[in-house]
């Protein structure tokens, strides 16, 4: 049967989205991967919810991946059982990140709590763990902060009660916490609580973007499906 120009471009905008979405799955999978590394090499995250984050997004990316994947070669081979397919896969798919971003607002309201815990735990531990003190240290350091919401939560760690560790330094060299903890121009008086929550919405936002862009080709793939899925049951044969 003859071919119309219609179908064909309707077959390769198929394929051309399933390939921006196989990118956005393996995105996602990155993602994922990065925040895991990050949260292993800042903050010892014991609480379920927080440390479940990243291995959603991998395990999300992962099914992004090979449903793309599947959709590209259903789009290739004009295969309408595996075009039909791919279709319901990506509407679960958009159902289940529509139940993940509910879940992800809800958990927002609970950052400051897990934040709070984690770094409690790390200043009461402080003394105690030199993996702690190492990834305390490292925080402080990098967010040029002190404590959790300031200096001053470090009365407990030394008998005089006004030192702190010399990663709260801003030139760090030994012995430069000691005795001054409430000098502003020695030590960061900003704890790392709001430090740690601004940076972690700042990320977030670029989150909530990413994932607009990927429903948006979702979307699309979804409606190309469709459409290439009723032309290949009125038995057109696309080059």
């Amino acid at each position: 049967m003859a071919v119309e120009g219609g179908q064909k471009c309707v077959k390769f905008l198929l394929f051309f989205f399933n390939f921006l979405f196989w990118l956005c799955g393996l995105a996602v999978i990155i993602v994922g991967i990065v925040v895991q590394v990050t949260m292993n090499n800042t903050i010892v995250m014991k609480n379920a919810s927080g440390s479940a984050a990243p291995i959603v997004l991998i395990v999300v990316g992962f099914v992004i991946f090979f449903v793309s994947f599947f959709g590209c070669c259903g789009a290739w081979k004009e295969n309408h059982c595996m075009v039909t397919t791919f279709a319901v896969f990506l509407s679960i798919i958009i159902l289940a990140e529509i139940g993940i971003a509910i879940a992800g607002y809800v958990f927002r309201g609970k950052l400051n709590d897990i934040l709070d815990d984690q770094l409690k735990d790390l200043i009461i531990k402080y003394n105690s763990s030199k993996e702690i003190r190492k990834t305390m240290d490292s925080l402080q350091t990098d967010l040029k902060c002190c404590g959790l919401n300031s200096s001053s939560d470090w009365k407990t760690y030394l008998p005089d009660g006004n030192s702190v560790p010399d990663s709260c330094c801003k030139n760090q060299t030994a012995g430069c916490g000691k005795g001054s903890m409430l000098d502003g121009n020695k030590v960061y008086q900003e704890g790392c609580q709001p430090v740690l929550k601004t940076q972690l919405e700042t990320n977030m936002k670029w989150v909530i973007v990413g994932a607009l862009v990927i429903a948006v080709i979702q979307i699309m793939g979804i409606v190309f499906a469709c459409m290439l899925m009723k032309g290949i049951r009125s038995g057109y044969e696309v080059m």
